[in-house]
């Protein structure tokens, strides 16, 4: 039995699995220098197991840091991390603390500070112009 309904096809034969958690994992080629950069910039260790993996936690937001192992990390690849703030005055002395080089841009949905973490993930703080 399923509900079609603009184009989307729901099974509704079987219930929805409960998500009680989230991470993005990214792949690293050092994890210590990957946990001081994310610290740096406001995340917290919640979990270390050896040099296997990581996590890192702020607000709503929990990153896997998982070595790559040798292999070739393509630098950004896909991934891209939003990080919501208030002021970013407070971001960009921050990244200019941490001699984190960093792309201003101001546009009609927002403020945005552009930088990259050891391994070339695009990360991003901006003050948004919508309502959260």
């Amino acid at each position: 039995m399923g509900i079609a309904r603009k184009g989307l096809y729901l099974n509704l034969q079987f219930p929805f699995m409960k998500i009680n958690e989230t991470n993005v994992t990214i792949m690293v080629s050092d994890l210590g220098r990957s946990i001081a950069f994310y610290e740096s910039i406001g995340f917290r260790l919640q979990q270390r197991w050896e040099d296997h993996y990581a996590m890192v936690v702020t607000t709503g937001l929990t990153l896997g840091l998982h070595p790559a192992g040798g292999e070739l990390i393509e630098p950004g690849g896909q991934v891209s991390v939003g990080l919501m703030i208030d002021d970013m005055e407070e971001a960009r002395a921050l990244l200019e603390s941490r001699k984190i080089k960093y792309d201003f841009a101001e546009g009609k949905s927002g403020a945005y500070a552009h930088f990259k973490d050891p391994d070339g993930v695009s990360i991003y703080f901006t003050v948004p112009r919508w309502s959260r």
